[in-house]
């Protein structure tokens, strides 16, 4: 039989018979190579080949710590993932400090975004582009190219069902000016590039025979603004690569370099534990290490930066070589916009509720730097939810309906928790706990009072990489279990309380902070407030860093550059 009449024939059973859904035909031929005719029936469905209906789409904008851990953490095939970024990687921000005086590679801290895709189950794809629009009444994005020599920047919109911001924010100048000309930010990988050849610049600028010793000292007057702890990790080690390394290579720079790090506040690293406060302060004064508290900045020349003391309001100017700008974060052009568009007027970063939904809105999420989460008031709701429970109608509970209520209250409204055990709510607590108060019964007046308390002390969650990794991951869960909340509506993962969304509230765990402080010592507040402070605590921080690493590869890289430089030092070589 000819091969051709063979597969007509085979072709004409196969859609002759109604019992076959699929059938694979594969036979040797000349060369060795495979003829294979497969059904595509499969992809009809069961009612009479109705095509299967269209995934929903989720645009997630950015590739920072909330979309790269929304995206490690999404597993659901029902719907199809686009990652749209101006950046095609994921950065470990904490260790740009580093990567600024070469202790770590730039190259170490980063993975491709495609990298971590490829590894997803799930349909997934990247785009890299800027969204500078947000269009949510049509539900488009509008984006652009990065530029191109020949046809400049491309634009187009992409549709989606779902919209998950995760555009980070930028440096906060306050309007100073002279900010944006003249200083250093410490965001993104190229800002930390920049520092790192700049200092080598002024150090190579200085050891000219023909500079006099007044140009030498601006050229090598290094100023940090911000005493957080971006600002106070990067003082720490450009005094460290100075010290260890530099001196060596520029011995004549040792009379004239200082580093001066400015805060408006009364302490350095105030977010921190009053002990890591006056040890950081101690250790930098005995490192040299100019620390002038209370001082603002208002205006930053070319080669001078000008300061006005809190409490004597008296102006001071300071030639400088180089600033740094590390105060904080405000929002990108894109992000305030969109704030103005959906009726939130012009705020900080994009308010969302608990569940991480933009409030004005249905389907777009916000996370990480770029958003802050609305803790509704624990007084808005407390009256429906006690009332539900008083069933007499008498104002007060009895210790088991009232032990109800707070559980209900505490799914509702996260900040109850962390507050419960403060002064204001100890008699609550001692209610609760003591078996003997069975007849006892609680005052909703009593306890309003102290709720009211608990609202004023409610605080915003703090902008670092912690809060935007939890918030991705706890967003990625939310979709995964989509279906599972709707085939069980009254299931366990449905509120308990009163609420539109299906999901418990996000609910930050706070799991500890670091703060490097140069000579190998390091500070830490773990939670259970536990305070640790020295070289014990700076080899805890390597290990903690290298376990948070993306993948193996950057783990890998990240240990291989701290164990170079531990044998060989910093890299001064300023590339």
């Amino acid at each position: 039989m000819r091969w051709s009449s063979f597969f007509q024939t085979a072709s004409k059973a196969f859609h002759q018979s109604p019992s076959w859904s699929k059938v694979l035909v594969v036979c040797t031929v000349s060369g060795g190579g495979l003829v294979a005719y497969a059904d595509a029936g499969a992809a009809q469905s069961a009612n009479g080949g109705d095509r299967c209906l269209k995934k929903k789409k989720v645009v997630v904008v950015g590739t920072g710590w909330a979309a790269t851990s929304f995206v490690k953490n999404f597993k659901n095939p029902s719907y199809d993932v686009e990652v749209v970024s101006p950046r095609n990687y994921f950065a470990f921000t904490p260790l740009l400090p580093s990567v600024t005086i070469g202790t770590v590679e730039s190259r170490s801290i980063v993975e491709p975004i495609r990298r971590i895709i490829r590894k997803k189950n799930v349909s997934m794809q990247f785009t890299q582009a800027e969204c500078y629009k947000i269009d949510a009444k049509n539900r488009k994005v509008y984006c652009r190219s990065p530029e191109d020599s020949k046809n400049g920047k491309r634009e187009f919109s992409i549709d989606y069902d779902y919209l998950v911001l995760a555009m980070g924010a930028r440096s906060n100048t306050f309007n100073t000016p002279g900010v944006e000309e003249h200083t250093h930010f410490l965001k993104e990988v190229e800002d930390a590039q920049r520092i790192r050849r700049k200092v080598i610049e002024l150090f190579e600028k200085a050891s000219l025979p023909c500079v006099p010793e007044e140009e030498k000292k601006k050229l090598l007057h290094f100023v940090v603004v911000g005493g957080g702890p971006t600002g106070v990790e990067f003082a720490a080690e450009l005094h460290d690569h100075v010290h260890h390394d530099l001196y060596k290579l520029y011995p004549s720079a040792k009379e004239y370099l200082k580093i001066t790090l400015l805060e408006a506040g009364d302490h350095i690293l105030n977010m921190f534990d009053k002990r890591i406060t006056e040890f950081a302060e101690d250790k930098f004064k005995r490192d040299g290490i100019d620390v002038k508290l209370g001082s603002m900045v208002v205006k930053v020349a070319e080669t001078e930066i000008s300061t006005k003391e809190r409490g004597s309001g008296k102006l001071v100017s300071l030639p400088y070589g180089m600033v740094v700008w590390s105060t904080g974060i405000g929002p990108r052009p894109e992000a305030v916009q969109f704030m103005k568009d959906i009726g939130q007027g012009i705020r900080r970063a994009i308010s969302t509720d608990e569940w991480l939904r933009v409030e004005g809105t249905d389907n777009i999420y916000a996370l990480g730097d770029c958003a802050t989460v609305n803790q509704r008031s624990v007084m808005e709701d407390i009256g429906v939810i006690f009332s539900k429970a008083d069933k007499d109608n008498v104002g007060k509970l009895d210790l088991d309906h009232f032990q109800e209520v707070v559980g209900d209250i505490i799914e509702r409204y996260p900040q109850v928790d962390l507050y419960l055990k403060k002064k204001q709510m100890r008699n609550i607590l001692a209610l609760l706990k003591n078996p003997q108060n069975n007849n006892a019964l609680v005052d909703i007046e009593t306890f309003k009072s102290c709720l009211a308390e608990v609202d004023s002390q409610m605080k915003n969650l703090p902008a670092t990489a912690q809060v935007a990794a939890q918030q991705g991951q706890y967003l990625a869960d939310c979709f995964n279990r989509m279906e599972e909340c709707e085939k069980y509506p009254e299931g366990p993962l449905r509120f308990r309380g009163i609420g539109r969304h299906r999901f418990r509230p996000f609910r930050y765990k706070h799991l500890g902070q670091f703060a490097p402080l140069g000579g190998e010592q390091a500070a830490a507040q773990l939670p259970g407030d536990w305070v640790s402070i020295g070289q014990s605590t700076q080899w805890l921080w390597y290990s903690v860093y290298a376990s948070k690493q993306v993948s193996w590869r950057t783990r890998y890289l990240v240990v291989t550059d701290w164990g170079r430089r531990f044998i060989f030092g910093n890299d001064s070589s300023g590339i």
